[in-house]
């Protein structure tokens, strides 16, 4: 992997998409009253191990970007690879809106199938010309697959919204 980021494009554009989905995924977690109130299922993490669990995912989804973008030999692959990072990160702050500002977890639980699906299509996708992105992924996923457990655990609780 080369690090002269101005002639690695990629490179900047990978890390931009960490800041942005990070920042704003952060701005968008409002850990107050109304969150602290719901009835939460019993083997929910502790909140602070969530901070924690996305930057290490965000980190490898991001070296995950850079290896398959460095290993794509086609242009559309990489057009193709930027769409479906900057979808994933379109999704992940959804979520986020949906369920922490908006105070829908019933509708963040629709959205995160989104989520899901826009991770599945990462690992699919980068597969068949780098299986270390793929395997970069696979954290990701199944964060995502817990978090959507917890997600209609917490709207089963709760609910209705």
């Amino acid at each position: 992997m080369n690090l002269n980021f101005y002639r690695q494009p990629h490179i900047l554009a990978a890390g931009a998409w960490l800041l942005v989905v990070i920042l704003f995924g952060k701005l968008l977690t409002d850990l107050g009253p109304w969150y602290f109130a719901l009835q939460q299922p019993d083997w929910k993490p502790p909140d602070w191990a969530f901070g924690i669990i996305w930057t290490a995912i965000f980190l490898f989804a991001t070296i995950a970007w850079i290896i398959a973008w460095e290993k794509a030999t086609l242009r559309k692959q990489k057009v193709v690879l930027s769409i479906l990072f900057l979808s994933n990160g379109f999704f992940n702050l959804l979520w986020s809106l949906l369920y922490f500002k908006l105070h829908r977890p019933d509708w963040s639980l629709y959205e995160a199938l989104f989520l899901w699906s826009s991770v599945l299509a990462i690992i699919v996708f980068t597969w068949s010309f780098s299986r270390q992105s793929s395997l970069l992924m696979m954290p990701y996923i199944i964060w995502v697959s817990l978090a959507i457990l917890l997600n209609l655990g917490t709207v089963n609780l709760n609910g209705p919204f």
